[in-house]
């Protein structure tokens, strides 16, 4: 099975679209927690939804469950929390999850994490691929550019 991540910062959308089109993925799993933001121009939920079945033939999921807590985002960001910390309790939110029960494999087969993050180092949707390769098993990760 293969999962896809993306980050939608720092990309135009031609570029963002074009990425996901040409990487084979049918869907897109939002893995955001606040996905209306104005600060998340064309990749809102709504517009992204209309965007990715327009141009690229896919499905839009939200899957909030996949996404870190209120307050740990802004530990992170507003309080400048350390990375190690974040990525310490959000391996702990996805075990008390239990997300390798309650998400389906189909759910993200073929499909792409999408969050904000220009890059998966320091992301949470890298943390949740590498979290269900290792409970899952078969699963390849692929970030793209």
């Amino acid at each position: 099975m293969k999962v896809f991540t993306i980050g939608f910062t720092r990309k135009s959308a031609e570029s963002f679209f074009e990425t996901l089109r040409r990487s084979g993925a049918k869907r897109v799993v939002d893995v955001r927690l606040n996905n209306v933001s104005q600060l998340a121009g064309f990749a809102k939920r709504n517009d992204l939804k209309f965007f990715l079945h327009k141009m690229c033939g896919m499905e839009y999921v939200h899957l909030p469950e996949l996404a870190p807590t209120q307050e740990m985002l802004d530990q992170y960001k507003k309080a400048k929390g350390g990375w190690d910390q974040y990525e310490r309790q959000f391996l702990e939110l996805m075990r008390e999850r239990q997300i390798e029960k309650t998400i389906r494999p189909d759910q993200l087969s073929d499909g792409c994490l999408l969050c904000s993050e220009d890059k998966p180092h320091h992301c949470h949707r890298r943390l949740v691929a590498e979290y269900l390769k290792k409970h899952w098993g078969n699963l390849e990760v692929a970030h793209l550019a």
